[in-house]
């Protein structure tokens, strides 16, 4: 049905939070302790979970309520680029989980989500001053998830890639949002949606406990 990637996270998947762009001498684009703070170091790992009360969901059209929906994920980058705000930091996104004991599926036919898995990773990631996070793959790969659905057939494997993902950074939580993020099926039987939408918000953003700031 989809993925959730991304993946997203994806995320996926993926790194940090923004309200509004702070001035030029805030200091590096990524902070610990609030915006201007400390500034995140490379090879630091960030980390967050979906934000309290959501659901990340994987509908068959962008303003549907079909499909697939997880209450626990999280994702996992490693920075490999912090430099001084305004600016773009960069991130590498080594994981991005779902567990699939949290997933349910409203689809006529399907009994039960089994698992989803983000292929590929690692991803690129990049967070601006603006809040604006793009997410990429590996160059000649594809941002891909699996989702592997229990049936009245059996089990059914539906697998979705996307060129790449956009996401938005927010400080007000320290939040990062995916609204709406295509995936088309590349294989899958008819029971997955030929396009599957993303949405997820995932806060906090940490560094090692600490809230991550974009400046």
């Amino acid at each position: 049905m989809r993925t959730f990637l991304a993946l997203a996270g994806t995320v996926t998947a993926l790194t940090v939070a923004v309200a509004v762009p702070a001035s030029a001498d805030a200091g590096t684009v990524l902070t610990t302790g609030g915006v201007g703070g400390t500034a995140v170091a490379v090879g630091d790992t960030l980390t967050a979970p979906l934000a309290a009360g959501t659901s990340a969901t994987l509908y068959s059209s962008a303003t549907g309520t079909s499909g697939v929906t997880c209450t626990a994920s999280q994702f996992t980058a490693q920075v490999t680029g912090n430099p001084a705000a305004p600016g773009a930091a960069t991130e590498s996104v080594t994981g991005h989980t779902f567990d699939s004991s949290t997933c349910t599926s409203n689809v006529t036919g399907v009994l039960g989500v089994n698992g989803i898995t983000v292929d590929h990773l690692p991803y690129t990631a990049s967070v601006s001053s603006d809040g604006t996070l793009s997410v990429a793959p590996a160059s000649g790969s594809t941002i891909q998830t699996t989702v592997k659905l229990r049936t009245l057939l059996g089990s059914v494997t539906c697998v979705y890639q996307a060129p790449s993902l956009t996401g938005k950074a927010d400080n007000a939580d320290n939040s990062i949002t995916f609204t709406n993020q295509q995936f088309s099926k590349v294989s899958g039987s008819s029971l997955c949606f030929a396009s599957g939408y993303f949405t997820a918000k995932y806060a906090p953003v940490t560094d090692a406990g600490a809230s991550v700031f974009v400046n």
